[in-house]
C-alpha cells in the first residue's frame, strides 16, 4: 500500500527520538499499522542538527509552514512546544486537511477547544497521547480502556522533575534549593524550572486528564496550582515520621457540585503504591466505578519513552484516517455533542484532610486554644504531635493531622490560629489524600 507520509516539526529530544524509533522499528510498525509509515520531511531551526540526525535521508527545512501546507504530507507531528507558533501551525495543518499528532500539553490545555472544533469541522484527527506522562499510555487507557466506567477521580505524579526533587529531599534530607541545582546539573530540570517546580506543567496535563475523564472542555485558567518551591524539608521529614510521603499530585474529582482541578504538594500514606514512585518516574491512579482503582506507571519523559507514545498515535491515525469521522474515537472520549460544561470548583470549596505545622511558645494553654479554634470550625483532629523545644529555646513545633474538612473552614481556622499571641510566624498547611476510596 501507499506509505503514509509524515511531516515532523521539531527534531530536538522528542523529535529525534521519534525519528530514531520509527526508523529502527519501521517493519514492525508497518505490520501493526497495515501499511508503511515514513517521515519524509523535517522542519527545524537547527538545520545542521536535523541533517545530522536524518543523515540526508529526508528533506530538511527551517520553514515549518512549508510542511503543514505540503499536499504530499498526510500526518503532521508537532514537537516544537510552546503555544503560539505551535497553535498557528496546528490550525494551518488542520485547515489543509492534515491529521495532527502532538506531545504539546500546554497547547492542548490552553487551546484544545479551538483545535478540536477545527479538527471536527475538517474531519481530521488530533492525537495527543504523548502530551501526558510521556511513554505511559494513560490517554488511551482512560479514553478507551475504561470506557465502561464512570470515572470518579484521577490523581497522578505527572511531572518527573518535581518527583525527582521531592525524592532526593526525602532520601538525603537536602533543601529544595540544593536538590534543584543537582537536578539541573543532571538534566532533570531546565535552566528556568518555573513551569515544573511551580506546578504549571502538571496542571496542563491534569486538565487534559480531566477532559477525557469527565468529558469536559478545557478550562485551564480555573485550575488551582501550587508548586514545591516553598516546601520545607522539615515537613517532608515530619511526614515521613508520621508514615506519609509528600508528592506533587495533580488531582481531579467529580462531585455533585462540579469538578475539582488542583495541583499541590500532598501527603500520601507510605503504604500506597503511588507513594513509592520515586526519582523522575510518573504514575497515574484512576478510579472507575466498575473497575476500581487502576495504577499506570512508567517513564514520564525522555526521548524514546515519549517517542513511543508519539508513534503509537501515528499508527492509530494511519489505521483510522480513512474511516468515517463518526466511527473514530472522540478527542475527549465523549462524542463532541455530549461534552458537559461542569463547573470547576474553587479551591475554597474542595474537601481534604490536612497536615498543619505551627511554631508555638512552650507554655500552657496553647494546645487548648488551637484545638478550640479547630473545633469551632467543625475540624476534627486525627493526630497531634508536639515536639520538644531544642535546648535553650522556648519554642516548639506542633504537628496536627486533621480529618476531611472544607478548605474554607481550614482557611478561617488558620487565620485564627495565626492570630494567637503564642504562635510564631505562619502556619504550614499541606493537603492529605488517602487515594484508596
Amino acid at each position: 500500500m501507499k506509505p503514509i507520509n509524515v511531516g515532523l516539526l521539531g527534531i530536538g529530544t522528542v523529535g529525534g527520538g521519534t525519528y530514531t524509533v520509527l526508523t529502527r522499528n519501521q517493519e514492525e510498525i508497518a505490520r501493526r499499522a497495515g501499511r508503511p509509515i515514513a517521515i519524509t520531511r523535517v522542519a527545524d531551526r537547527n538545520l545542521e542538527l536535523a541533517k545530522q540526525i536524518t543523515q540526508g535521508k529526508v528533506e530538511v527545512t527551517d520553514d515549518a509552514f512549508a510542511i503543514v501546507t505540503d499536499p504530499n504530507i498526510d500526518i503532521v507531528v508537532e514537537l516544537i512546544g510552546g503555544y503560539t507558533i505551535a497553535r498557528e501551525l496546528v490550525l494551518k495543518a488542520i485547515e489543509n486537511g492534515k491529521h495532527v499528532v502532538t506531545a504539546n500539553k500546554a497547547l492542548i490545555a490552553l487551546h484544545g477547544n479551538e483545535i478540536f472544533a477545527a479538527a471536527q469541522k475538517k474531519g481530521v484527527i488530533v492525537a495527543f497521547e504523548a502530551a501526558v506522562a510521556g511513554g505511559i499510555p494513560i490517554i488511551k487507557a482512560v479514553r478507551e480502556g475504561l470506557a465502561a466506567n464512570r470515572i470518579e477521580w484521577i490523581a497522578g505524579i505527572i511531572n518527573g522533575t518535581t518527583n525527582f526533587i521531592l525524592s532526593e529531599m526525602r532520601e538525603k534530607g537536602l533543601t529544595f534549593a540544593d536538590v534543584l541545582k543537582e537536578a539541573q546539573r543532571l538534566g532533570y530540570a531546565e535552566a528556568d524550572p518555573t513551569f515544573d517546580v511551580e506546578g504549571i506543567d502538571a496542571a496542563h496535563k491534569l486538565m487534559i486528564l480531566a477532559g477525557i475523564g469527565f468529558g469536559i472542555p478545557m478550562q485551564f485558567d480555573k485550575a488551582f496550582v501550587q508548586g514545591i518551591s516553598t516546601l520545607d524539608a522539615l515537613d517532608i521529614r515530619y511526614a515521613e515520621e508520621l508514615g506519609y510521603r509528600v508528592k506533587l499530585l495533580g488531582i481531579t474529582k467529580r462531585s455533585d457540585k462540579g469538578v475539582e482541578l488542583r495541583v499541590h504538594p500532598t501527603l500520601i500514606p507510605e503504604k500506597r503504591l503511588i507513594a513509592n514512585v520515586n526519582g523522575a518516574m510518573n504514575a497515574v491512579l484512576v478510579k472507575g466505578d466498575a473497575v476500581g482503582p487502576t495504577l499506570y506507571y512508567g517513564a514520564g519523559a525522555g526521548a524514546e519513552p515519549t517517542a513511543s507514545a508519539v508513534i503509537a498515535d501515528i499508527v492509530d491515525v494511519t489505521r483510522t484516517h480513512s474511516a468515517d469521522a463518526l466511527q473514530r474515537v472522540p478527542h475527549l472520549a465523549f462524542q463532541p455533542d455530549q461534552l458537559v460544561d461542569l463547573p470547576i470548583l474553587p479551591i475554597s470549596e474542595i474537601s481534604s484532610a490536612y497536615y498543619l505545622r505551627l511554631r508555638a511558645l512552650d507554655k500552657a494553654g496553647v494546645l487548648a486554644d488551637v484545638t478550640r479554634i479547630l473545633g469551632d470550625r467543625d475540624i476534627s483532629i486525627d493526630a497531634m504531635i508536639q515536639k520538644e523545644p531544642q535546648e535553650g529555646e522556648d519554642q516548639a513545633d506542633i504537628i496536627i493531622l486533621t480529618h476531611v474538612t472544607v478548605e474554607k473552614n481550614m482557611d478561617a481556622a488558620i487565620a485564627a490560629i495565626e492570630g494567637l499571641s503564642a504562635i510564631v510566624g505562619k502556619v504550614t498547611r499541606l493537603h492529605m489524600e488517602e487515594l484508596s476510596r
